[in-house]
C-alpha cells in the first residue's frame, strides 16, 4: 500500500507516493531523477548518500520516504544558486579535492551542514566531522583544504 508523503526538496514542495519500506535515496533517484546523490554500502557506513535534513547531514539509505513528511531536503543539485556552483564546489574543483569523485557529493553537503553549524572550524574539527565520508581516491588532504579554504572565505 502506497502513502502519499509531502516535504519541500532543493525548495520545491514534493509529493512522493511510495512504499511505506522504500528508502529516500530510492525516491530521489529513481523518482525523482536526482541523481547526485550516490549509493555506495546501502548500510549508512560510506557517506555517498548523503543528503542535508532539516540541516543535518544524514544518510538517505537508511532513511524511509514515508517518514519524510514536512522534511526539507537538500541534495548536491540544490546548493547552487543562480546557475552557480556553491562556495564548496566551487572549492573542490579549484583545489583538486575529488578524483574519481562519487563521494564528492556527500562530502560536500556533509561540509556544508558542518559549517553551516561551525562557520569557522579548526582544521582538526573539519578532518573529524569528514572521517565519516569514505574516499577511496583522495586520502582527504585536498577534501580539508577546500573545506577550510571555504571556512577562512577564501574561496566564495
Amino acid at each position: 500500500m502506497r502513502v502519499a508523503v509531502n516535504f519541500k526538496i532543493n525548495g520545491r514542495d514534493r509529493t512522493a507516493h511510495v512504499e511505506p519500506r522504500t528508502s529516500l535515496l530510492d525516491v530521489i533517484r529513481e523518482d525523482l531523477g536526482l541523481i547526485g546523490t550516490k549509493e555506495g554500502c546501502g548500510k549508512g557506513e560510506c557517506g555517498a548518500c548523503t543528503l542535508i535534513m532539516d540541516g543535518d547531514a544524514v544518510p538517505s539509505c537508511l532513511i524511509l520516504a514515508a517518514g519524510v513528511e514536512g522534511k526539507e531536503i537538500i541534495t548536491i543539485e540544490g546548493i547552487g544558486e543562480n546557475g552557480r556552483l556553491h562556495p564548496l564546489q566551487e572549492a573542490f574543483v579549484r583545489y583538486h579535492a575529488s578524483q574519481c569523485g562519487f563521494c564528492s557529493p556527500g562530502m560536500i553537503l556533509t561540509a556544508k551542514a558542518f559549517l553551516n553549524r561551525n562557520p569557522n572550524p579548526s582544521e582538526a574539527e573539519v578532518r573529524d566531522v569528514m572521517m565519516s565520508n569514505l574516499c577511496r581516491c583522495t586520502g582527504y588532504e585536498k577534501i580539508v583544504e577546500a573545506i577550510m579554504a571555504v571556512a577562512n572565505g577564501e574561496v566564495a
